[in-house]
């Protein structure tokens, strides 16, 4: 029987979550609670739509001269892709035997590293994870819960020597001072797996999303950090020979 999974919904050509032009599955579900979330409406597990494995296969199979052409494939987002291993080790699995390249972008909050686990990072060709804050009373207020289970997970993902692009999400009065940037690239810089330092500047474009579920948006009046900041908080990574770009 074909394992389902529950997903808030996807996106058939997208550009910013992975080399090429990517298709994205947008699970639902997560256990942080980000005050800048962009896509709120995930985080609850009974929300969203019930799929199968193969109904977004039939849709992959209708984009893949875009993927072939650009270097892209399938990205397993969220909410947070994690809290559905069985079903996106599914969906790679058969997206590998399709020829299409595959993505995990995740938050790393994983409880324990299983077996279910590494039979979902052997088909993922490359994992994005997401480390927000390397200071950890900073991340619990940020996001609501601690910073040990990400920076363990990303330590795993260098045991295992798995392709991993990191994303920092630079949100001023959180992640936009120049020690948290130095404790984190110092953290990552060891990681022969790390192919490259996403820095993401904070944004406000998910705010709607709270105001349409009734709620108020954590982060109001917090403005994009400036150029000049992202410019000095690359320069640290590179300094600490990253490849890091914004």
């Amino acid at each position: 029987m074909s394992v389902t999974g529950r997903i808030h919904s996807w996106e058939t050509c997208g550009t910013v979550d992975g080399p090429g032009i990517r298709f994205i599955v947008f699970t639902q579900g997560c256990k942080m609670r980000c005050q800048y979330c962009h896509n709120r409406d995930t985080w609850d597990m009974r929300g969203g739509k019930e799929v199968t494995v193969e109904e977004i296969t039939s849709q992959l199979d209708s984009y893949r001269h875009f993927f072939e052409a650009s270097g892209g494939g399938i990205t397993a987002s969220g909410g947070e892709a994690l809290l559905q291993m069985e079903f996106v080790r599914d969906l790679f699995r058969a997206s590998n035997q399709m020829g299409i390249h595959t993505c995990l972008d995740t938050n790393g909050y994983v409880k324990q590293h299983t077996e279910l686990l590494d039979q979902l990072l052997d088909v993922s060709d490359l994992v994005m994870l997401d480390l927000k804050q390397i200071d950890d009373d900073v991340h619990q207020n940020l996001v609501g819960v601690s910073n040990k289970r990400p920076l363990e997970f990303a330590k795993y993902l260098a045991e295992r020597n798995q392709p991993t692009w990191i994303r920092y999400v630079v949100v001023p009065g959180f992640t936009d001072d120049l020690e948290s940037a130095e404790r984190l690239a110092e953290f990552i810089a060891p990681m022969q797996n790390i192919e490259k330092v996403e820095l993401l500047p904070y944004h406000e474009l998910g705010a709607h999303k709270w105001e349409t579920l009734g709620l108020e948006y954590p982060l109001t009046g917090v403005k994009p950090p400036k150029t000049e900041t992202m410019e000095q908080i690359k320069a640290i990574f590179v300094r600490h020979g990253l490849n890091a770009k914004f």
